[in-house]
């Protein structure tokens, strides 16, 4: 999820810019604020930093495992003496 002092710098942004008889409406701006990026962010599919570094080393580790099968492969089809390019 986002840091939380996003919220509030984005709310202190929108209250310094309204005129300073509103600043009673402060309060209310930002429960209003924080609910609707709240739940606009809900709507995405958010990912912390912690999951996608997880993902992205598994991922890696597909990759590498990948190529492996793949020299594995041409190794046996060179001992085969069948070329993958000729059996299609």
């Amino acid at each position: 999820m986002v840091n939380p002092s996003v919220f509030d710098r984005l709310v202190d942004r929108i209250a310094s810019a309204m005129p300073d008889d509103a600043n009673m409406l402060r309060e209310d701006l930002n429960r209003t604020v924080r609910l609707a990026v709240s739940n606009g962010l809900s709507r995405l599919e958010l990912v912390t930093r912690e999951e996608f570094d997880v993902q992205a080393e598994l991922l890696e580790r597909t990759r590498m495992r990948l190529e492996g099968l793949e020299a594995r492969v041409q190794a046996l089809e060179e001992v085969a003496g069948k070329p993958g390019d000729e059996a299609q």
